[in-house]
């Protein structure tokens, strides 16, 4: 059992960890929607303890996962054989309750079942971040529009990475042919909405102003804008602590006198 975030594995950058803290704590706000999480893809739950600081009472967060069931066609056998070899759901949930006095729902199934198993419109954050294939993303993207509030905050994982071109794919077609409206990129994420950027890109702007640790320009894509944001040095913010931390170490003993 992990005694500190640190030692939950993952990739999980602390520029991505001081985007998602913003975007939720202003969901948090007073001015913020209500509605609930969901994650799709959760390796060894690193995010997920992540997102469920932020979770309030009478939300739900749930978690979506294949685990250590068995892939649904030879494509995602061999992916999940080559990059998630030791992804199981009892990693996960120790993991998760290392952090946590209970854990989220989850969904121990491809992440095609998500639209039957979450309710419509309910989910103010959805994290993507499960299949790298391109029929799988496109089906997840699908499903994050339907489980969405109208102004949710919908997050792409490996939008650009060289080892996973289909989510690239699925991603900007999305963007291009679909109603998916880009907010900000960073170097590994797409934080995305199906409703107005504007209210967010605004808010987001005006606080990116106050920041020296992130740099961030605005382009212009098909006459929409996208935020990009990079790190200068960013820190991550505090992170989740453990339920149980390990003792402090005892101190080294004093040297013999000569």
């Amino acid at each position: 059992m992990p005694t500190t975030y640190d030692e939950v594995k993952g990739w999980f950058s602390a520029y991505d960890q001081v985007l998602f803290d913003w975007f939720l704590t202003r969901q948090n706000s007073s001015e913020g929607q209500p509605g609930d999480l969901l994650e799709l893809g959760a390796f060894m739950g690193k995010s997920a303890i992540f997102l469920g600081r932020y979770l309030r009472p009478g939300e739900e967060f749930t978690v979506c996962d294949l685990f250590d069931s068995p892939a649904t066609d030879d494509f995602n056998v061999a992916e999940n054989r080559s990059s998630y070899p030791t992804l199981t759901r009892r990693g996960f949930e120790t993991n998760y309750l290392a952090f946590h006095e209970a854990l989220p729902t989850l969904i121990q199934a491809p992440t095609s079942v998500v639209a039957d198993r979450v309710k419509p419109t309910s989910c103010r954050f959805v994290h993507v971040d499960a299949s790298h294939l391109y029929e799988h993303v496109a089906t997840d993207i699908a499903s994050s529009r339907l489980v969405a509030t109208p102004d949710a905050v919908v997050v792409f994982d490996d939008y650009r990475s060289e080892h996973c071109p289909g989510v690239a794919a699925a991603v900007w077609s999305a963007v291009v042919t679909g109603d998916l409206h880009p907010i900000c990129v960073s170097g590994s994420k797409l934080y995305a909405t199906w409703g107005d950027p504007e209210p967010h890109q605004a808010a987001l702007l005006a606080w990116l102003e106050g920041r020296s640790d992130l740099w961030h320009g605005v382009d212009v894509i098909d006459g929409r804008p996208l935020v990009r944001i990079g790190d200068e040095g960013v820190v991550a913010p505090a992170p989740p602590q453990p339920l149980h931390p390990a003792p402090p170490a005892e101190p080294a003993p004093a040297p013999a006198p000569a």
